[in-house]
């Protein structure tokens, strides 16, 4: 509670200069300022826009890979010794990448 108040003292003291040298009341400079900080704090916490979209080849290679990759796991999920590095390889030849 002590530390509150003393940030909102030291608040207090900052939009007080800043209101008499515009002119404005200051509940309007304070609610100025409370509006931009909490706008930063939810433009801070936003997602980060539209999501890239897949190419038709990463949709082909994804399809694939997911066809592919059982041969190469074991019963209980664990990939087998490379399986991973050749159900990559088997993907890409099936969705015709690394043309030559």
């Amino acid at each position: 509670m002590l530390l509150a108040a003393r940030l909102r003292a030291i608040a207090d003291g900052l939009l007080v200069p800043v209101s008499t040298l515009t002119g404005l009341p200051p509940s309007l400079v304070q609610g100025f300022v409370e509006g931009t900080t909490t706008g930063a704090v939810a433009a801070g916490k936003t997602k980060g826009g539209k999501k890239k979209k897949a190419s038709a080849y990463a949709r082909k290679y994804k399809a694939a890979f997911k066809r592919v990759a059982p041969k190469y796991k074991l019963k209980s999920g664990k990939w087998k010794a490379n399986g991973f590095r050749r159900a990559v390889k088997e993907a890409h030849k099936i969705a015709g990448g690394k043309k030559r």
